[in-house]
């Protein structure tokens, strides 16, 4: 009898030991990053001079963790890409921003954000918040816009200053960033991420301004 026993114990010590590895798997799997491919974007704008422009984001991707804080108001991403522009022809110089808009609850599929958020575009303006780094705070309804460089420049009097673009004056120019971080808290719904590229090019006739965006990505 003693026997049975003892292997009745070990066949549950085995049954509860395989349970309790399904559970340790299940919740790595709930709590895993999720690798996003995205497929970047490419625009031929035209300068009212009728100077030609390509500008790209290309090798796209975001890294998600959806639950940063181990709570549903805590997202984290990091994220890669790379901006490329062109200009075909003469120009006196001109700068590429880098950023992200990141949205709460909002529709942000047209490039901005919508239903009295705090960052919205315009064509090819962005207005309301804008920060320069990826600690965000948001809630419902609500979406920032965020700048990926922030370059220290001493401004005209030699004081500390800040540019936020890198500047070419050649046929070609870049910028890429590798596992850059969007930390999101307080946003208890659906959240979205969308990359995009300003391009300033300065010419004879004046400074000319567009906007190139990515696709979309849910953040959780």
């Amino acid at each position: 009898m003693s026997v049975v026993k003892k292997s009745a114990v070990r066949i549950a010590s085995v049954a509860a030991a395989a349970a309790a590895a399904v559970g340790l798997f299940s919740t790595g799997a709930a709590n895993a990053d999720t690798f996003v491919p995205l497929p970047g974007a490419e625009l031929h704008h035209t300068l009212p001079n009728g100077l030609g422009v390509t500008a790209r984001i290309a090798h796209e991707s975001a890294l998600i963790n959806p639950s940063m804080g181990s709570t549903p108001l805590h997202r984290n991403a990091w994220v890669s890409a790379s901006a490329q522009v062109e200009v075909h022809g003469k120009h006196n110089g001109t700068k590429i921003t880098p950023g992200y808009v990141v949205g709460c609850q909002v529709d942000i599929s047209g490039g901005g954000a919508n239903g009295g958020a705090d960052a919205s575009t315009n064509g090819d303006t962005v207005t309301g918040k804008l920060s320069t780094g990826g600690n965000l705070t948001l809630g419902p309804g609500q979406a920032t816009s965020f700048l990926l460089l922030d370059i220290e420049k001493p401004d005209v009097y030699g004081n500390e200053g800040h540019t936020f673009a890198t500047k070419f004056t050649g046929p070609s120019g870049s910028v890429t960033w590798s596992d850059s971080t969007i930390a999101l808290n307080g946003c208890g719904g659906y959240a979205q991420a969308r990359s995009f590229v300003r391009v300033e090019v300065a010419t004879d006739n004046g400074t000319s301004e567009f906007r190139v965006w990515g696709q979309p990505f849910s953040l959780g």
